[in-house]
């Protein structure tokens, strides 16, 4: 549906699509599906009840739950009095969930009553209004009944180019995660051309297996939605259900990290599933190796597309199209690439140290221009200033830090490591400070140094490298259940070695190059 290309704000896609083809599926969860025409009428009484719970435009909107349609009733909801949403990880404990809100001073929280103890644990500094998916709770208003007696009327409130419409938090550095702010201009200026090259039209059937939290989760369903297509939303990721749900709904469309490919490698039924819906599976977010990426081309019989980028760049600023993909064939070096950059996209490879750039073949920080690049860290204008070294001009555009190092080759992108020490398990990025702090806080540990070792099913997982006060003080059970109470489980290193010394350089950095070596010795990293 070309006219769909000339969308500028999130509002306008319910508005059309609910004149358009109203009667057409837009969300489809389970035995629910809700139509476009009922997506606008909800988001707009969802809009009337979030400006009489006093949600004014700037303001942030939070969102825990796993993928279900009231995800993007609130989110167009929120859109339409130009307030932004915040999808928060599941997957964290409540006192990191507790820092998000706060940090993103949130006005309305919608929750799962699957996570309704964890609502019932946070410490916030204000009283959002806090609702419950499913219905009513201890107190807590259903999210339905709540909007349900205001009038449908749209506020048509006038949705800028450069508004925040989207802000997710991505794990910093220093252990405390960043609110990335997307605007329209972020989403609409690159879904045209992305939709193409992903094979989207109006007629797909898109599947939202990934987390909402993640860019690869709501962020996909975009990208159906832009092209007034049915998004089928996987409450949670199941390589059995994915099997279903592809031939149930003749799926077209997906989007899947490598490690869900390798559990469907693993799952029955795989051999005798009907793929022929699909136009095209993606990939991408983390380590994959030529066995798994071999193993779901045959097993599909379908077409492959890798794609590289962060939460702050929207998403893919690369991609490995089909015909590069040709294991065993003339263009088989190509599969260690992260493909080119999009259109629209640039990519230069700088030297961290000189602030010049790096001739082909050479390792350097990858920088990227384009209009996908965020528009600031939230409440965080020191980094916003750091991300974007050489400033940014009139239109908002400048070369972006992505933090990952690579190197191009005759115009492919190749990721040879991360310069923050980023750690990637199953498409999750853990940054090793965080899990550092919490064990530096253990009174039994003198020092503590976290890398990312070879996982055969999540491509890398956490591995914690001790110096003890006391060798027998404490065991790696109590080391782990120490980390539990305090970090998500993903973040929980798996494993647990003591050292005499953790190596550093004469300023006291770790090592961590050297750290890594003997675990990654004789080990192919293939990482996009």
């Amino acid at each position: 549906m070309s006219e769909s290309h000339s969308f500028r704000s999130i509002p306008e896609i319910t508005r059309t699509f609910a004149k358009t083809q109203g009667e057409k599926a837009a969300l489809i969860a389970g035995d629910r599906s809700i139509t476009y025409a009922e997506l606008d009428s909800h988001s707009n009484r969802i809009a009337q009840a979030l400006i009489a719970a006093g949600v004014e435009p700037g303001d942030r909107v939070a969102f825990i739950d796993k993928n279900v349609p009231e995800y993007y009733e609130l989110l167009f909801g929120a859109a339409k009095v130009r307030a932004a949403t915040v999808a928060v990880n599941w997957r964290l404990t409540p006192p990191e969930m507790t820092y998000i809100l706060n940090h993103a001073k949130a006005k309305v929280l919608l929750v799962g009553k699957e996570f309704a103890d964890h609502a019932r644990q946070l410490e916030l500094d204000s009283a959002p209004v806090i609702l419950v998916a499913e219905g009513p709770e201890d107190g807590w208003q259903g999210f339905a009944d709540w909007y349900a007696g205001h009038e449908a009327t749209d506020p048509m409130l006038p949705s800028e180019w450069n508004d925040t419409c989207y802000q997710l938090y991505t794990s910093g550095t220093t252990g405390l995660p960043k609110g990335v702010e997307l605007t329209n201009r972020n989403f609409f200026g690159m879904l045209g051309s992305i939709s193409k090259a992903w094979s989207f039209d109006a007629e797909s059937v898109n599947l939202v297996a990934m987390p909402l939290f993640h860019i690869a989760g709501s962020g996909w369903g975009f990208a159906g939605a832009f092209n007034g297509g049915t998004n089928v939303l996987l409450r949670d990721v199941n390589p059995a259900e994915i099997l279903k749900l592809v031939q149930k709904h003749r799926i077209t469309n997906a989007l899947l990290v490598p490690a869900v490919f390798q559990f469907l490698l693993a799952t029955p039924g795989i051999e005798s599933t009907d793929f022929s819906s699909l136009r095209s599976i993606v990939y991408g977010a983390s380590p994959i190796t030529e066995d798994v990426l071999v193993g779901i081309m045959q097993a599909t019989g379908r077409p492959v597309l890798q794609v590289y980028g962060l939460t702050e760049t929207t998403g893919a600023i690369t991609l490995l199209s089909y015909e590069d993909h040709d294991p065993g064939g003339p263009r088989a070096h190509l599969l260690r690439s992260a493909g080119r950059p999009i259109e629209g996209v640039e990519i230069r490879i700088v030297d961290t140290q000189t602030g010049e750039d790096r001739p082909d073949g050479e390792v350097g920080e990858i920088w990227t221009r384009s209009a996908q690049n965020l528009k600031a860290y939230f409440a965080d204008a020191n980094a916003t200033t750091e991300a974007y070294p050489e400033g940014r001009d009139a239109e908002g555009l400048g070369w972006f830090r992505t933090g990952d190092a690579g190197y191009m080759k005759e115009g492919y992108l190749y990721i040879h490591d991360r310069v923050k020490d980023m750690i990637v398990s199953g498409g999750e990025n853990i940054y090793p400070a965080e899990i550092e702090n919490v064990l530096m806080d253990n009174p039994s540990i003198a020092d503590a140094a976290v890398i990312g070792v070879p996982d055969e099913k999540w491509g890398e997982t956490v591995k914690a490298i001790l110096v003890m006060k006391d060798e027998n003080a404490t065991d790696d059970s109590e080391l782990g259940a120490w980390c539990r109470e305090r970090l998500a489980g993903y973040k929980c290193p798996t494993s647990f070695d003591r050292v005499e010394a953790i190596p550093r350089n004469p300023s006291g950095k770790i090592l961590k190059t050297e750290l890594r070596k003997p675990y990654w010795q004789g080990r192919e990293r293939m990482v996009n």
